[in-house]
């Protein structure tokens, strides 16, 4: 197993002006909070965040964050991205309390796609991440969503998946049984049809 590591240095220079700043130094502004201690400014190196995510499952995972030599367990609550260059400009992170629930957004993997597209049908995924609720020693890597068995017209709801163990759909706990993925017959493009007639 990776382990996922990010060091960060405590940050008093605050707001917009010094967020601006630190990003002209190649640093980004990031925040920690929960547990019992106080809400904390960091400062962490953009190279060194942006190396992390490039592992997915880097955002479904209990990550050592290293203030300043203080080590404290975290998982990502939040991320702010650049809308067009796709750089992240902003983190959020949550400590990670033992024995206590936590919610986290985990990617979602699609697998068996050929099996309806076989059949003539088309897939949409409607979602690309679950917000789970559990502990962090039952955080999953991602939520697995099969469409081998799917046919054209099916729409593949949360309740649909199963959860792994101790985990618990956050949407589904509030009654929201959002679609995940549907499987659709083709559109047929205008001019085929006006060419038919």
């Amino acid at each position: 197993m990776t382990d996922f590591i990010l060091n960060a240095q405590a940050r008093t220079d605050l707001g917009k002006g010094a967020s601006r700043r630190l990003r002209h130094s190649l640093s980004i502004p990031a925040v920690v909070y929960g547990g019992d201690k106080e809400a904390q400014s960091l400062t962490i190196v953009a190279k060194e965040i942006a190396k992390l995510f490039e592992n997915e499952a880097a955002f479904s995972h209990v990550i050592e964050l290293n203030v300043d030599g203080a080590k404290q367990n975290v998982v990502v609550k939040a991320m702010q991205r650049h809308p067009a260059k796709g750089f992240i400009m902003h983190a959020d992170f949550v400590r990670v309390v033992a024995g206590q629930k936590l919610t986290a957004k985990v990617p979602v993997h699609f697998v068996g796609e050929e099996a309806p597209v076989k059949k003539g049908g088309e897939i949409s995924h409607v979602v690309s991440e679950i917000e789970v609720s559990c502990e962090a020693k039952d955080l999953p890597e991602f939520i697995e969503v099969d469409l081998s068995k799917a046919e054209i017209g099916a729409i593949i709801h949360l309740s649909d998946l199963k959860a792994p163990k101790g985990v618990e759909f956050v949407a589904l706990a509030h009654g929201d049984d959002k679609a995940v993925a549907n499987v659709h017959a083709p559109r047929v493009a205008p001019e085929a049809e006006g060419a038919a007639e």
